[in-house]
Order: structure tokens, then sequence, then C-alpha cells
């Protein structure tokens, strides 16, 4: 396959949609760099880097699990010298590392705020600066480097705003270091794109955040997964600057039936917050 042996770094993959990535991507013989702060586990949520590195091999690749806080620098910069010295070059960089807390301004202690902006927008932004020298190695050896953020369509609609301003402003800053970067980085071949979910995505962390366990409107992580391997897979002369939805990207490789990546197979969805869901079948049978 086309990332046998081509190395992977990817934030915030000791579960959820990142774990998911690095599994299927494991699948098809890459290294997957674990880029992640959880080294013990955590008292509410499943796995830790080493816990998800270790599925990666069993999945049929090669693992790093990286101890990373994305804000300190020296952290990031260790992560990436140690992914050199154990696969020789970086090819794939997917920032998905992410903090998220859905409060109005009056109530989002400022705290909370830097945390989201520290993490989503200047991690990402600071992830790819550092991994840049490499990604350009990448390039010119033909090996189609890749950087992939998971975030949202750059809509500057109120209502993805509205009852969220800290978290949205943060995740948005993720998605205009891709318009910006797709154009800087595209006379050298490096693509730069965005994956977002159609629909709730059930996770971990989302089963925190919602907490009824049950997954109600959602869909898998593995629609995240699959849709980010069709991505990582196009030229990355041609296909860049990109803000994708995951069924989209599917449904245009010939994907018609989308109740595999179902919680409850058959029932309503939710659609994520920050898409226009009007134009999507989808949510023609919902109840929404």
């Amino acid at each position: 396959s086309s990332f046998r042996g081509k190395t992977v770094i990817i934030t915030g993959a000791s579960r959820g949609i990142g774990k998911s990535i690095g599994l299927r991507l494991a699948k098809d013989g890459a290294n997957i760099v674990v880029a992640a702060k959880t080294a013990t586990p955590h008292p509410k949520l499943p796995g830790t880097i080493y816990t998800a590195a270790e599925e990666m091999e069993k999945a049929g690749g090669k693992a790093l699990a990286c101890v990373v806080d994305v804000r300190d620098e020296a952290s990031i910069q260790k992560c990436i010298d140690e992914t050199i010295a154990k696969f020789g070059g970086i090819d794939i960089l997917i920032n998905n590392a992410s903090a998220i807390a859905l409060t109005n301004t009056q109530d989002t202690n400022m705290k909370r705020y830097d945390l989201m902006h520290s993490i989503n927008t200047r991690g990402t932004y600071l992830f790819t600066k550092l991994c840049l020298p490499h990604l350009r190695v990448s390039a010119s050896r033909g090996r189609n480097p890749h950087i992939l953020n998971i975030s949202p369509p750059l809509a500057m609609e109120p209502q993805y705003f509205a009852g969220h301003v800290a978290y949205t402003m943060a995740k948005i800053g993720m998605s205009m270091c891709v318009l910006g970067m797709a154009e800087e980085f595209k006379q050298e071949g490096i693509a730069v794109n965005a994956l977002w979910p159609l629909t709730m995505i059930w996770t971990a962390a989302a089963d925190m955040l919602m907490g009824d366990g049950k997954g109600e409107g959602s869909r898998h992580p593995e629609i995240m997964s699959d849709a980010a391997h069709v991505i990582l897979g196009k030229s990355s002369a041609s296909y860049t600057g990109n803000f994708a939805i995951d069924e989209d990207v599917l449904r245009a490789e010939g994907v018609n039936n989308f109740d595999k990546y179902d919680v409850h197979p058959g029932g309503y969805l939710l659609p994520d917050f920050m898409i226009d869901h009007t134009k999507y079948e989808a949510f023609n049978r919902s109840k929404i």
C-alpha cells in the first residue's frame, strides 16, 4: 500500500478520532507516532499513548509513543527528534489534539480560554512549523507529504460562534492555518487540508461531554479515519487547501451506505454544530 513505511505523527492519538486514524494507517503498514499527553491512565477516559501504540503495532504498523504537550515547544521538538531517530523522516502530520468547552462568554473562564487557544490554534501552528523542515525533505524524496487538521470548514456564520465563541475561535484558528499554509506550501508540494465530521462522533470525550453513555445520534470515529485515509492517499501536489467533510469524501469514493458507521443504525443523526446540515440527506430521516 502507499502508506507502507510512511511516517505519520498524530497529535492526541491516545484515543478517539486520532487513535482511529492511526489504526487505519497502521493497517497499511505505516509508522505511527502517538503524540499525546496521556502517559498514565485518565480517571474518566480509557487509553494511554502506550496502549494506543501497542494497538497500532497489532494492526500491522510500527509505533512510537511520545509524551507531548503541544503547548510546549521543547516537548514537540523532542518528539520530532525521536521520530527522526527511529523512522528517519516525517511524511504526514495530523493535527488532531484539541481542548473543548462549549461555554458561553460569561461562563468561559480565562484559564479554559487560554487552554483551548494554546492547544487548538497555537499547538497546530507550532507543531506544523517544527515539522516543516522534515516535510520538505519528504517532498524532495517524492513521498507525498500531507498535513491534515481536524478542524471545521471556514464558515463565518454567527450560529457557529454564538453559544461557544471561545471554542469556535480556537477551532477556526486551525482552519485558518489550512487556508494560509496550503497556499504558502503549494509550490513545495506539501498538502494542507482540513477534515471535519458531518455528525456527532462517538468517542470517550464525547461521552464525557454528553454524559449519557449511549451515543444517540452519533457515528463511530471510523468514518473519520476512512475519510482521512482517502485524503492522505491523494496527490499532495494537487489536493490541497480543502475543507473536507467525512461523508462527502467517502461519497466521492462511491460509498452510499453509511449504516456501518452509525452507533445506532437507522436511528436519527445529530449534525455537528459547525456544518450547514440542511444540504445532507443523512438528516432527512432524522428527528431534528
